[in-house]
């Protein structure tokens, strides 16, 4: 059984900086992506970012792509997401998630098999 366990949240100010942490453990028998998802209320659900675990290609939403950076420690089982340039509107619930690969990671959030239990991030103006 797969366990996701994130960490790292909080609450900066408008333009700082969060590093959020998913230890991964039990074992992914094939290609997985890893990522993050997140959720504010009253808004839909949003794949923000997410790896490979093979070949290690990354994909971003647009709402993030320039600010954010997604990374992976495979001697520690651990996914990063480095977050900058925080903006209000990336105040919600961060979920690391893992989903089968299937060609690339491209809608990976549409086929979650494994979800951590999530971290509040918020950000203040």
């Amino acid at each position: 059984q797969v366990q996701l366990v994130e960490s790292g949240g909080g609450s900066v100010q408008a333009g700082g900086s969060l590093r959020l942490s998913c230890a991964a453990s039990g074992y992914m028998y094939s290609n997985y992506c890893m990522g993050w998802i997140r959720q504010a209320p009253g808004k839909e659900r949003e794949g923000v970012a997410a790896i490979s675990t093979g070949g290690g290609s990354t994909t971003y939403a647009d709402s993030v792509k320039g600010r954010f950076t997604i990374s992976r420690d495979h001697a520690k089982n651990t996914l990063y997401l480095q977050m900058n340039s925080l903006k209000p509107e990336d105040s919600a619930m961060y979920y690391c998630a893992a989903a089968p690969l299937i060609i690339s990671c491209a809608g990976w959030y549409t086929r979650i098999k494994y979800w951590g239990q999530g971290t509040q991030v918020t950000v203040s103006s």
